[in-house]
């Protein structure tokens, strides 16, 4: 008997690109051809020649079907039907490579990505809230059931060059946009962002609705500007340590967004630098960041869209300017900001003084001005009592999200928070009606977060806060002691 001659490699085909459909079929040849030499008598060969014209007619290959009489013919037509199928597999793949891709993920939201560099992503938040207000005969709140924010939100970019952001906000009795922005990325160290942003002043402010510790932002925020219309550039230096923002805009009032056009024929300038001096460094201090923002510009005019008015922790107004007074020039704020995370802990802390020229526009004081100044501050602490990590854009995922089985429970978190704002002792009673304004307000906040799992968090917060003036008489305003409660869900 003579020995089994050496399996010639060349013969084997290459699986490697081959479709998966036809894997079994080109299997079953590359164990066939050793066999082949193995045994050249006619029965075995007219056999394989027969399994190799059925695979030929499955691909289309054209050949004689006369019988073959010998594994030199057989080799030469398997190499045939390799090429093929290698031709198929590079075929697929070049289609591949043109079609977009579309993935599901529950951090990210759904996309759809094409080779050009084009990308949509979609990605939403819905916040449920529950209100209760404890002994409130005199208060102006009701108990009662809302939706907070109801907020879609398609981003993406269009090639390198431009991204883009849409976010509508369905919650409340009308809808609105609520970011829509247009980004021209030359750079990462140079954006100019164009459109309806968030100014840069407020540290909480510019934290996400669904990233923030608590259910509602603190006294800081009600001096600093929502959202407004303008162009600004922003960008990040030294290995992203040092990010800034500097812009251009309509101007929006204390606490709220600015409306659709210019109401008084004046820009307002605003900057903001941050700067996290470890942040690429692997130790404890990795996790700190300190900045400053401000904004400037003039005013004019009368109304909720010129002059604000100030909210307690429970959303109900205790400060409001009198009717018949106007803004009447310079209008400037300045806020010292920082945080602090390290693994399961977090503190923020921020401080803002809001400056407006004011004069009084009719009645037996017309013409009265006056400079007042109006100041805020707050310091919240945080932490997660599971060990998850803590941070400005949120607790990270649970190590263990919440199963039904019991396996998991998902994340925990306690938070706190003392805050103050404080009105311009020369506000009273020139400017504002002390018997329905409190000249401060005090107010400290404890609450639990749950992460149940990346995309569910439950909120419950129990606030008192407390008020000089605002009653009539030399009263005080009623404290006011509120639990909210939030569900939410966001993708």
């Amino acid at each position: 008997m003579s020995a089994r001659p050496p399996r010639d490699k060349a013969r084997t085909p290459s699986l490697r690109l081959l479709p998966a459909h036809l894997l079994p079929m080109a299997i079953a040849l590359a164990l066939a051809v050793p066999n082949a030499h193995a045994d050249d008598s006619p029965q075995s060969i007219e056999a394989l020649t027969e399994r190799l014209q059925a695979l030929e007619r499955r691909l289309g290959v054209t050949s004689d079907d006369a019988v073959v009489v010998g594994a030199a013919d057989l080799d030469q037509r398997l190499r045939v039907i390799e090429r093929r199928l290698e031709l198929q597999a590079e075929e697929a793949a070049a289609k591949a490579a043109k079609d977009p891709v579309v993935s599901l993920a529950p951090t990210r939201g759904l996309s759809v990505k094409s080779p050009d560099g084009l990308e949509l992503k979609v990605r939403g938040l819905m916040q449920a809230d529950a209100r209760f207000f404890i002994g409130d005969d005199n208060a102006p709140q009701n108990d009662t059931l809302l939706f907070r924010r109801i907020r879609p939100t398609l981003e993406g970019t269009w090639g390198p060059l431009i991204g883009f952001r849409l976010t509508p906000e369905f919650a409340g009795d009308s809808a609105t946009i609520v970011d829509a922005y247009v980004d021209l990325k030359f750079d990462p160290r140079a954006t100019v962002r164009i459109g309806k942003i968030k100014g840069p002043v407020g540290l909480e402010r510019l934290q996400s609705g669904g990233a923030i510790a608590l259910v509602e932002r603190g006294f800081p925020t009600e001096l600093a500007p929502n959202r407004d219309l303008g162009v600004q550039v922003q960008g990040e230096v030294f290995g992203s340590r040092l990010n800034y923002v500097v812009g251009v805009y309509n101007g929006a009032p204390d606490g709220r967004d600015a409306v659709t056009t210019n109401p008084d024929n004046e820009f307002e300038y605003a900057g903001r630098v941050f700067w996290e001096p470890f942040k690429n460094a692997a130790n404890g201090w990795s996790g700190l960041g300190i900045g400053v923002a401000a904004s400037v510009g003039d005013t004019f005019g009368t109304g909720n869209n010129i002059l604000p008015r100030y909210r307690t922790p429970g959303q109900a107004q205790f400060f409001a300017y009198n009717t018949n007074v106007s803004a009447d020039g310079l209008r400037r704020r300045l806020s010292p900001q920082g945080y602090f995370y390290r693994g399961p802990i977090g503190v923020l802390g921020e401080y803002i003084t809001s400056e407006q020229e004011v004069r009084v526009a009719s009645g037996a004081n017309s013409g009265r001005r006056k400079h007042l100044v109006h100041d805020a501050y707050q310091l919240t602490a945080s932490v997660v009592l599971t060990g998850e990590d803590a941070g400005y854009r949120g607790a990270a995922k649970p190590n263990q999200p919440f199963s039904i089985d019991g396996e998991g429970w998902g994340a925990f978190e306690l938070v706190g928070r003392y805050g103050e704002l404080d009105l311009d002792d020369d506000t009273f009673p020139l400017f504002a009606n002390a018997a329905t304004s409190a000249a401060s307000a005090k107010a400290w906040t404890v609450g639990l977060n749950w992460y149940l799992n990346s995309n569910l968090k439950l909120v419950t917060n129990y606030t008192q806060a407390s008020f000089e003036g605002g009653a009539g008489a030399g009263a005080d305003r009623e404290d006011e002691k509120s639990i909210f409660t939030r569900a939410q869900f966001s993708f």
